[in-house]
């Protein structure tokens, strides 16, 4: 499979897809075209096409590659990469890949890039004590919608819980305060089924900030489609699919306790034996859409990522030693001018 250009069926210049109305417009003739009629001018793969590139490799595409951070980005041949999203490097090299799994799934994006620097500049502000680099318009614009990959698990999980609960009782009398205490032996059997638990395929990016920024909505995944890469970035997984069913299971272990827990109707519930054993029984190779933003702050990189779907934001933010020096000299010169002013005469 070749490279797919995503060339606009009308005038042939460069096409990029539109999260706001699911197309592909564009911006030179003023066309818009659906993924069928983008497919009906071999514009985008065909579900042919999608179903051999899976089970082969994928389709030959562009790949950025970072000499400062060791990143890759994959896009198509219409998308320039002029800095790295990780580190924010310009030492990006440009060449062709032809390897690895391609995916099966994708949740194309759903907000645009203003959208990302609307909800970022909103965290910003009114925080006196942000330093002024993430308050800097020339940083947030930096903002980069980028296809992040997923491994999504079919699960089930049966077996046997032991768990002791117990009931907790006070009550007093003039005299004397009583504490009764009763201990319950409780067991539970049962049977669950997870659907596409997900683990974070890119090492670039810690697992808790992946985590943070679910959920998805599952209703709008889409079969893989390259043409959706159009205007985005996307990342190329170096997590292998057994290394993410590891903590895919262990998200799911953690579920099932909740879950068997709630269930205990006592003050406190603590598990003594899991006999819980969980099987995968299916993986899922999937895209999600984040817009992501990083900024460096003495000499430490700072990552805000905002789901692409949903418009959820994620990302900690430093305490600037400067700003906080200046914010608190004036308070201090404030107070000082009350005190003067209520005291001095």
């Amino acid at each position: 499979m070749g490279v797919l250009d995503n060339k606009c069926p009308a005038c042939n210049a460069k096409i990029n897809f539109n999260p706001v109305n699911q197309k592909w417009d564009c911006e030179y003739c003023g066309s818009s075209f659906t993924l069928e009629e983008m497919q009906q001018h071999n514009n985008a793969s065909t579900v042919e096409a999608n179903t051999v590139v899976n089970v082969e490799k994928m389709g030959e595409m562009d790949m950025y590659h970072c000499n400062n951070c060791g990143a890759e980005i994959i896009a198509d041949d219409t998308t320039t990469a002029t800095f790295c999203v990780y580190c924010g490097s310009t030492a990006i090299l440009k060449n062709k890949i032809d390897a690895g799994r391609a995916p099966n799934y994708i949740i194309p994006f759903k907000n645009i890039k203003e959208d990302a620097i609307k909800a970022f500049t909103k965290v910003t502000k009114n925080k006196p004590l942000v330093p002024k680099c993430f308050k800097d318009i020339k940083n947030i614009e930096k903002v980069t919608g980028v296809y992040i990959p997923f491994w999504a698990y079919d699960l089930n999980a049966t077996g046997e819980v032991s768990l002791t609960a117990t009931d907790v009782t006070t009550w007093s009398d003039s005299v004397y305060r009583y504490t009764r205490t009763d201990t319950y032996s409780v067991r539970r059997h049962g049977y669950f089924d997870f659907k596409k638990v997900l683990a974070d395929a890119s090492s670039r990016f810690s697992d808790d900030l992946m985590d943070s920024i679910e959920p998805f909505n599952y209703d709008e995944l889409e079969p893989y489609n390259h043409a959706y890469l159009s205007g985005f970035l996307a990342e190329k997984y170096d997590v292998l699919e057994e290394v993410g069913l590891e903590r895919a299971t262990d998200r799911t272990m953690m579920t099932c306790n909740d879950l068997i827990k709630s269930s205990v109707r006592h003050g406190s519930v603590t598990i003594v034996n899991n006999g819980m054993v969980i099987k995968p029984e299916h993986c899922h190779y999937i895209m999600l859409p984040v817009w992501m933003v990083n900024i460096k702050y003495k000499d430490k990189m700072y990552t805000f990522a905002m789901n692409g779907q949903t418009g959820k934001m994620i990302g900690d933010m430093p305490i600037g030693g400067k700003e906080t020096a200046i914010w608190f000299f004036g308070i201090f010169i404030v107070a000082f001018i009350i005190f003067f002013f209520v005291f001095g005469s």
